[in-house]
């Protein structure tokens, strides 16, 4: 095995020059973006750059420094891997036989599959790129590509540092250099007739009919309740739902995967600047609308059962009807645009940067600082209001959160959920029927497994039973028959506009299709195969869509790679 030496360069760039509002936050290193004031112009040559610091982007730097080749990773912020470190560690597995290569290394070296501490994560993450002599590059936020010849040159960072090479791989959840690099994308939801996806589109009726719907009660959406000139309550959505089956520009819900204890030294749930509980008032009219709901403060699909929230030791996610899940709060996250509305033909797929970066940082900075304030709201909501009902508010204050995890960031996770971004658009798009099996890739990079999975794209107002009432749409969870292969022409843009990228992250998929393969350990298997990819398309100096696939799956098959 040869394995690159050198040194290993963490470069931690944070300054006081971010130009987006002071917030509340600033004390305890809580934030997303911070603009990295330029310094003296530098250049950095290597074979392949990874950009994003994903469990993705940690093992396609691996994987190519074992190949020999010159590695360069570059995370946007000061961690390294992505949700894995940043407070997912309830991992969601699917089989664990489609499990191989360095995803399977990472978790046997950490001892365990779910339930390892985030910071285990991340000092493994740490460890693994040391081992390689992986140059790590921390704080770095992508301002430019330089395109020649439908070949990204090189990229800059706002440090004014210039990496040039070979072959580059976008590892971010976001898709920000395959946009840069104008590479085809979409963003939110296809119609069902675009791919024959039953579950594509609005309202789809196979999955998650009854589940975190209110308990199916007819909940008014009003301020005074029944009274529509009264307005909505806050976190209902004004615009009008759109037909079953028609796609949208909506982008499923994120949150923050909360790392909590019940021990003693645990944190009290911290009450944001500028809290409203009133909020939270839909919440409120829920937690009392019935005395016969069940709260279990976890995941439920019994009829008059709900969440409100997942409670428990470690990774805490979203669970009920008003949880967690910030819906509605993040449509513009992705490339910085939303344009309301449903349609039932495809739209062509966007290309290019809607705003220049900085402005998206900027903008993501404050979509972020509105999750944070929204969900550490929702838990101090329910920690302490009067109106919820005493026994759930003292098993929630049975938690709070772990002092030994996200110290530098006042014990909330430094990283948001972005369950998805943006989605490249290539020659092969993995749909529906990938998962299902019924259409099988024969150029396998990698095995996806997980249900189906997608969060709530809106909260509305519909009508039932003739009565106006609020209701969550866009969340399924459907099963895959087994294991089922991802297509390498799935990573690679379209031959006619980028050669030389990979994108093991936002990769070519439908919404339907990516709730499947969105999931941390596919990513590293993907992150892997791109790392190998890169390599052999160096090494026999083509295009990443000439490469021989046999050489790429033999390579594979070699590090132990599951296809």
């Amino acid at each position: 095995m040869n394995r690159v030496t050198g040194l290993f360069v963490i470069a931690l760039f944070v300054t006081n020059g971010f130009a987006g509002t002071p917030t509340e936050h600033e004390g305890n290193g809580l934030y997303y973006y911070r603009h990295a004031e330029p310094g003296e112009p530098r250049l950095i040559e290597c074979d392949v750059a990874v950009y994003g610091g994903t469990p993705g982007g940690v093992t396609a730097a691996v994987q190519a420094a074992r190949l020999g080749k010159k590695t360069v990773l570059l995370s946007f912020n000061r961690h390294v891997g992505g949700l894995t470190s940043g407070g997912l560690t309830a991992t969601d597995i699917g089989y664990k036989e489609s499990v191989g290569g360095l995803a399977l290394e990472f978790y046997t070296r950490i001892d365990r599959i779910r339930g390892f501490r985030p910071s285990q994560a991340e000092s493994l993450f740490l460890t693994m790129l040391r081992e390689e002599g992986v140059q790590v590059l921390l704080g770095r936020c992508l301002g430019s590509a330089e395109m020649e010849n439908g070949r990204v040159v090189s990229v800059t960072m706002e440090t004014a540092e210039t990496i040039k090479a070979d072959m580059f791989i976008d590892a971010t959840y976001e898709g920000d250099l395959l946009a840069a690099a104008n590479v085809s994308y979409r963003v939110g939801r296809e119609p069902a007739n675009a791919y024959g996806e039953s579950l594509a589109g609005q309202w789809q009726k196979i999955s998650w009919k009854n589940v975190y719907q209110f308990c199916r009660l007819p909940v008014s959406p009003y301020v005074q309740p029944g009274r529509p000139e009264s307005g909505l309550l806050p976190e209902i959505a004004s615009e009008a739902p759109g037909k079953p089956g028609e796609g949208d520009f909506k982008v499923q819900s994120y949150n923050f995967r909360v790392f909590l204890s019940d021990q003693a030294g645990k944190v009290p749930f911290p009450k944001p600047h500028g809290y409203d509980p009133g909020r939270y008032a839909l919440l409120a009219r829920f937690l009392n609308f019935d005395p016969n709901i069940q709260w279990t403060l976890n995941y439920t699909t019994r009829p008059m059962t709900d969440g409100p929230v997942q409670m428990r030791k470690g990774d805490s996610n979203n669970a009920g009807s008003f949880s967690s899940d910030y819906v509605g709060g993040n449509y513009r996250w992705p490339d910085g645009t939303y344009k309301p509305g449903s349609f039932s033909k495809l739209p062509p797929a966007r290309r290019g940067l809607p705003m220049p970066f900085r402005e998206l940082y900027e903008l993501r900075e404050r979509i972020f600082q509105d999750h944070v304030s929204y969900q550490q709201g929702l838990m101090y909501f329910l920690a302490n209001d009067s109106r919820v009902p005493e026994a759930l508010q003292k098993r929630v204050n049975r938690f709070g959160l772990d002092p030994h995890e996200f110290e530098a960031s006042g014990f909330w996770p430094h990283q948001l959920y972005v369950r998805e971004g943006r989605r490249m658009v290539s020659s092969y798009v993995m749909t529906q029927a990938n998962c299902e099996s019924r259409v099988t890739a024969n150029d396998s990079v990698g095995l996806a497994s997980y249900s189906m999975d997608s969060h709530f794209c809106q909260r509305v107002v519909v009508e039932e039973d003739g009565k106006l009432t609020v209701r969550n749409e866009g969340g399924f969870g459907h099963g895959c028959p087994k294991p089922y292969p991802v297509s390498y022409r799935s990573l690679v843009p379209k031959r006619d506009e980028c050669t030389n990228l990979l994108v093991p992250v936002c990769l070519s998929a439908t919404h339907a299709a990516y709730g499947s393969i969105r999931m941390e350990p596919v990513f590293m298997i993907l992150g892997q195969s791109a790392g190998a990819a890169a390599c052999i398309a160096i090494d026999d100096d083509v295009s990443v869509q000439d490469l021989d696939y046999a050489k790429l799956r033999t390579q594979l098959l070699a590090d132990k790679q599951r296809l």
